[in-house]
């Protein structure tokens, strides 16, 4: 079985579409693959609610009592390996992961960004492509490297910037494309596994 790693900070959105996506298109049938976990560094995670709801298993890993980035990161990634991951997905995991954590999961390390990259990296996407002026805006899934967001592109989706959009407005239009396209992509990973 190909198991799923899926690292959450918050509401968890892409991971639910991610979970109820694999069960829908009975993933662990056509493709030998299940969500074997969810991990936070937050225990307020709603997301967590929601992956306890499906049967999945939580764990939670609180990054402030770490006393580096790199300590955190080996504790994570202890705790993550003991369910043995095909996959380890980034679904609003706001942690900066170090260069060591990356090196571990090459090529199985995989995140989303609410922009269309290499445009915008980093934070406040949406409002920084409307200051440029932009006519499109969208989404990225894409392979983490040492590079904050400048990892091989797996996918992408395109919406458009509307007159009158906000960062607010447009926000929520990408959203609603993540979460038709990071379970298209993390299924079309899984094939290459």
């Amino acid at each position: 079985m190909k198991n799923i790693v899926i690292l959450i900070s918050g509401g968890g959105s892409n991971m639910a579409a991610i979970v109820k996506t694999a069960q829908q298109e009975n993933w662990a049938q056509r493709h030998g693959a299940r969500v074997a976990a969810v991990l936070s560094n937050k225990a307020d995670a709603q997301g967590l609610v929601l992956a306890r709801a499906q049967g999945i298993a939580t764990e939670v890993l609180d990054h402030k009592p770490f006393e580096s980035r790199e300590a955190f990161d080996a504790a994570l990634a202890a705790a993550i390996d003991r369910y043995e991951p095909a996959l380890v997905v980034l679904a609003g995991f706001m942690r900066i992961l170090s260069s060591g954590f990356v090196a571990h999961y090459a090529g199985r390390l995989v995140n989303i960004h609410p922009s269309l990259l290499p445009a915008f990296t980093g934070l406040h996407t949406h409002q920084r492509a409307i200051d440029a002026g932009c006519r499109f805006a969208g989404c990225t899934v894409h392979q983490v490297t040492a590079e904050l967001d400048l990892g091989p592109i797996v996918d992408q989706a395109v919406v458009p910037v509307l007159p009158g959009d906000t960062a607010d407005t447009l926000a929520a239009r990408v959203l609603t494309q993540e979460h038709v396209m990071y379970p298209r992509a993390v299924r079309a990973l899984l094939q290459t596994l």
